[in-house]
């Protein structure tokens, strides 16, 4: 009887001491609205991805391998494939994902080159 009492009020001190810590981990965090209807007309990364990147000549001088959020800037980049035939000699590059310029049926990376993407550095996956 003694030990229950015992394992009961040492419950309870443990508790009052952890309740603050958990009741401040539940506070609500702010969250912004977002305009629904706006974002419904935007692109699925599941589109995007495979996509060809073209010049504003219309010649395509790759494609969307992925797309990656930066830890620490939040800032969107689009993965880019580079030459290469059916993916075997290709060279992965990212670009800012602002950079580019969506249309219908490709993405345009203005004033881009092949010979430009394949200039930058390879970009490679973590291994994380």
């Amino acid at each position: 009887m003694n030990r229950t009492i015992l394992k009961i009020a040492t419950g309870l001190a443990l508790l009052s001491v952890a309740a603050p810590s958990i009741a401040a981990d539940l506070t609500p965090q702010s969250v912004n609205q977002v305009n629904v209807t706006a974002l419904a007309d935007g692109y699925r990364t599941s589109k995007l991805v495979g996509a060809p990147v073209a010049n504003d000549a219309g010649d395509t001088i790759g494609k969307i391998d992925d797309l990656l959020v930066g830890r620490s800037d939040k800032v969107l980049y689009s993965v880019i494939s580079v030459g290469g035939f059916l993916g075997v000699g290709s060279k992965l590059v990212a670009v800012p994902y602002q950079s580019l310029q969506i249309s219908d049926t490709k993405l345009i990376l203005p004033g881009g080159t092949m010979a430009q993407l394949k200039a930058l550095p390879e970009f490679k996956y973590s291994t994380r």
